[in-house]
């Protein structure tokens, strides 16, 4: 569905962790950075470096989300009401793509966006392939009847690696989901730390 193994795995090198919890992740056989000074042992990160590390991870693992979009997102939840950190990632769950990934019709962030970008995907009956699109609570997403079929989405379907989170609603038969509620933090299953109060500081600066 994607070709962009080599990114991923970049990114998993990159930062030190199996970001997604893949098997195929190299951080599983390899625990150091990647290049020739990637086992130097590492002096003291300052507190910029660690609050970057944390947008690093959090950028990444929503498909590696350019900058200027993440920025967005970042003064979207500062604009409204609650805490900034829960209202940042309560945006990025609630873009489509990121719904796709967590209803398990695709294997990666990367493949769910791609999935969504051809037109495999509908929201509430009607086709959307804006990747970024924000699925609002009770929204029925759906695959399309012609790509329900489709080897990458029942192999997704079919994967043992995650589980789908409460705050959604599956139906795997019907290739169908319904986005039940806003998540909390403590209900996204990251399978590394995330730290979006860290981000907040670090674009606070």
């Amino acid at each position: 569905m994607t070709k962009r193994t080599e990114s991923k795995f970049k990114i998993d090198r990159r930062l030190g962790v199996n970001l997604w919890g893949r098997a195929k992740s190299p951080i599983n056989k390899r625990e150091y950075g990647p290049g020739q000074h990637g086992q130097r042992r590492k002096s003291k990160p300052s507190d910029f470096n660690i609050q970057l590390k944390a947008k690093q991870r959090l950028k990444g693992y929503y498909g590696n989300i350019g900058e200027k979009q993440f920025r967005k997102y970042y003064e979207e939840a500062v604009r409204r009401r609650g805490d900034t950190s829960e209202n940042l990632i309560e945006l990025l769950e609630r873009r489509l793509d990121a719904v796709i990934y967590r209803l398990k019709f695709a294997i990666t962030p990367f493949a769910s966006r791609q999935f969504v970008n051809h037109g495999h995907v509908t929201v509430n009956g009607r086709k959307v392939n804006i990747a970024s699109f924000q699925v609002r609570d009770g929204d029925v997403i759906e695959v399309k009847e012609k790509s329900k079929q489709m080897a990458v989405v029942l192999d997704a379907t079919q994967s043992n690696e995650r589980d789908v989170p409460e705050y959604l609603e599956v139906d795997h038969r019907a290739m169908k989901g319904r986005f039940a509620r806003a998540p909390k933090l403590t209900d996204v299953p990251y399978p590394v730390s995330m730290e979006p109060n860290l981000v907040v500081e670090f674009y606070s600066r």
